[in-house]
């Protein structure tokens, strides 16, 4: 089963890089727009994704210039926000998403992305990146699926968003 999964994540994270590395290079150049000017980048992590907050703002690899946010009310249009989110329809990242929206912010969204969602992070963001998941990556014994790795994608996207910043900042240096 374990050899299994290892497969399946190998292939998720090759699907990302494949199908959203202009979205994740989109992604990184809103986000460096606050670091070269006068804002902040401000990351507000859901459910699980609460491990892509945390390593953002204080990983071994964190981002410098990152905070997390509770609210956006301290929010300015100079700076940028990374949401990340399970599913691109959860009720508590599109309130979130319709705040920034209305302040005029720009963001970056990741989150999985059903076929057959209206309304979702995908028509609100600014710029927004798709984890691949949306279900388990086995089969389990019930019939349904297991290995639900949104995290591990999420986590993965942020890396490749923080390697992507870092090159658009040597640029500029």
């Amino acid at each position: 089963m374990l050899k299994m999964f290892t497969t399946q994540l190998n292939g998720l994270f090759q699907r990302i890089t494949d199908k959203e590395a202009d979205q994740i290079e989109d992604g990184a150049r809103l986000l460096a727009q606050a670091v070269v000017g006068e804002g902040r980048i401000y990351i507000k992590g859901l459910q699980e994704m609460k491990a892509v907050e945390a390593e953002a703002v204080s990983g071994a690899d964190s981002l410098s210039c990152i905070q997390a946010f509770d609210s956006v009310g301290d929010i300015t249009q100079s700076d940028r926000v990374l949401l990340v989110s399970r599913f691109a329809h959860d009720s508590e990242a599109l309130t979130a998403a319709a705040a920034l929206e209305e302040r005029g912010v720009p963001f970056v969204a990741v989150a999985g992305l059903a076929s057959e969602e209206k309304d979702s992070l995908h028509e609100l963001a600014d710029v927004f990146i798709d984890t691949k998941v949306t279900k388990g990556l086995l089969p389990s014994e019930n019939g349904g699926r297991t290995g639900f790795p949104s995290s591990l994608a999420a986590l993965y996207i942020y890396f490749a968003l923080k390697l992507t910043i870092d090159e658009i900042l040597q640029e500029q240096d």
